[in-house]
């Protein structure tokens, strides 16, 4: 994700030393080198709007934050259904194309795909 320019921090609501336990016992961790930070007080998850309050868990979500502060994209996943990496990654690299071109990015696009004119006089046109 660096490559991207973008930051990667896992965040939940257990504990750090939940944190600490799930690294050293999990194969899939054990090599994780971005944060974990630990929202015990369900501040952040609340702030984004993906706490469970019946359980008081995070939902499984990904949220995108531009540098200004700005969230770009949120994307909730049902607890049975693992995110998608390869949408992350097209995500970021289609906010970095619009912020270059200026050109909205259409459904499905990929790198090496033109983008779209914004201007709304082509509303209806294209």
């Amino acid at each position: 994700m660096k490559a991207l320019g973008a930051e990667l921090l896992a965040i939940s609501t257990d504990s750090v030393y939940s944190h600490k336990v799930f690294k050293e016992t999990s194969p899939s961790l054990k090599n994780v080198t971005y944060p974990m930070v630990s929202d015990r007080t369900q501040v952040i998850s609340r702030a984004y709007r993906i706490l469970d309050e019946t359980t008081g868990a995070c939902f499984r979500a990904s949220v995108f934050i531009d540098p200004e502060g700005i969230i770009r994209a949120k994307l909730v996943y049902p607890g049975n259904v693992g995110r998608n990496l390869p949408e992350h990654v097209r995500l970021l690299q289609a906010f970095e194309y619009a912020k270059q071109t200026g050109k909205g990015v259409p459904a499905n696009w990929v790198p090496g795909q033109q983008g779209v004119s914004t201007d709304p006089s082509n509303i209806g046109n294209i």
